[in-house]
């Protein structure tokens, strides 16, 4: 029964992987909506000006928050970030892709399936992270990626480095987990 579900579950995720990772929307290496990086041009009061990312460039507190080579450096992060859980969930289906389960000990057969299990769930969070990257991309095409969704304000340079994905301000974050907190409780 376990292995039945276990088969299930490898069959979604497979669909899901393989329609993530040749959709339209994502076969443009730079991700969905966003022109690819020698075409990359931002738009500033209808001006057109091409962003070039200086070598060794790290966001600093003294700059315009979200200038655009902030916005720039923030994208090639999010790719880079991307690029890397696509090959991860490519070698993942290679892995299962290999055949089934040919341990002889019934224990051997269990561990094997607690491994690939957990590689499943692994691969499953990795796919609602690629999605996460994704709708931060199309907050960068929008230019409303950095600022906070709920208050508007700046999220801030450390946090953004530290989660590029990041929607809410730190005081923002904390005052959504309280109130989970708060309504959990009851």
């Amino acid at each position: 029964m376990f292995h039945v579900s276990l088969l299930k579950l490898v069959c979604a995720l497979l669909a899901e992987l393989s329609t993530v990772a040749i959709s339209p929307r994502n076969c443009d290496p730079d991700g969905p909506g966003v022109p690819a990086a020698s075409q990359r041009e931002e738009r500033q009061a209808g001006n057109v000006m091409m962003v070039t990312l200086p070598p060794d460039y790290k966001p600093t507190d003294d700059e315009e928050f979200m200038n655009p080579i902030q916005v720039e450096y923030f994208r090639q992060k999010l790719l880079r970030w991307r690029t890397e859980l696509l090959k991860e969930a490519d070698g993942t289906l290679a892995s299962l892709s290999e055949g089934g389960i040919h341990e002889a000990d019934i224990t051997d057969r269990a561990s094997v399936e607690t491994d690939r299990a957990l590689e499943l769930r692994t691969r499953d969070r990795a796919r609602k992270l690629i999605s996460k990257i994704d709708q931060a991309l199309i907050r960068i095409e929008n230019g409303t990626y950095g600022w906070c969704e709920e208050t508007g304000e700046p999220i801030g340079l450390r946090r953004l480095e530290a989660r590029p994905i990041a929607t809410l301000s730190i005081e923002a974050q904390e005052r959504h987990e309280r109130m989970e907190r708060v309504h959990r409780d009851d």
